[in-house]
C-alpha cells in the first residue's frame, strides 16, 4: 500500500480493482497516475480495473474506458426490521475462492421458499464495515438494504456501514436510509 494508492500488481479475484486512491490533492493526483502507468507497463493479464475513489482521475486518454460512476454511500439511520418475506441466512462455504475464513467477511444470502432472490457480502477493514455485491430484485431492494443494515450491525456491533453504488441501487440504498455521498469511477482497461 502506498500512501495515495492500494495497489495489488497481481491478478484479483473477478469484479475487484487492481488499484484504488486513497488520497485526494495535486500531488496525490500525480503520484497516482505514475502508479497507473508503472502497472500498465507490468505483467497483469487480461482486464484489470483502478477504482477511483475520488473521481479525479481521468484515464480515457491512458487506454482506460469508464467502466462505471457511482456515489458512496454510508447508513445514517437506525434501520427498522425488513418488510419482507426473504429468509436469510449466513454462508459459510462456496464455490467462488472468497475469503470465508477470514473473521471480518461474511456473506449472506436470502431466499423466497427455495429459491436464493438476493444477497451481499460485508467486509470490517479496521473501524469500519463495508457492503458490496448487493444483489436483489427491484421491488425487494429497499427492504434489502434494510435487512442488511440490521444484519450488519448484529454482526459487526457499533462501526459505521459504507459502499457504493448506483443507479436503481442507489436509488434503494437512498430510500432504505442511506445517504449519498461523493461521487466515485471505475476505470477498466485491457492488456494488448
Amino acid at each position: 500500500m502506498l500512501p495515495h494508492m492500494w495497489v495489488n500488481a497481481a491478478p484479483v479475484p473477478r469484479f475487484y480493482p487492481n488499484a484504488v486512491t486513497l488520497a485526494v490533492g495535486d500531488t496525490a493526483l500525480e503520484e497516482q497516475l505514475t502508479t497507473v502507468e508503472i502497472l500498465k507497463k507490468s505483467n497483469l493479464p487480461g482486464r484489470w480495473s483502478v477504482k477511483d475513489s475520488f473521481g479525479t482521475l481521468e484515464l480515457s486518454r491512458r487506454g482506460f474506458e469508464l467502466l462505471f460512476e457511482a456515489r458512496w454511500i454510508r447508513s445514517v439511520m437506525p434501520a427498522e426490521g425488513p418488510s419482507t418475506d426473504i429468509v436469510w441466512e449466513r454462508e459459510d462455504k462456496g464455490a467462488a475462492r472468497l475469503p470465508f475464513d477470514d473473521p471480518g467477511f461474511v456473506m449472506f444470502k436470502g431466499r423466497r421458499g427455495f429459491k436464493v432472490v438476493a444477497g451481499f457480502m460485508l467486509y470490517r477493514a479496521e473501524d469500519i464495515v463495508g457492503v458490496s455485491n448487493v444483489v436483489a430484485e427491484t421491488a425487494d431492494a429497499p427492504a434489502v438494504w434494510r435487512a442488511l443494515t440490521v444484519m450488519a450491525a448484529q454482526t459487526f456491533p457499533r462501526l459505521p456501514l459504507v459502499g457504493y453504488e448506483s443507479g436503481s441501487e442507489l436509488q434503494a440504498a437512498v430510500t432504505a436510509g442511506f445517504e449519498a455521498g461523493d461521487e466515485l469511477r471505475v476505470w477498466v482497461t485491457d492488456r494488448d
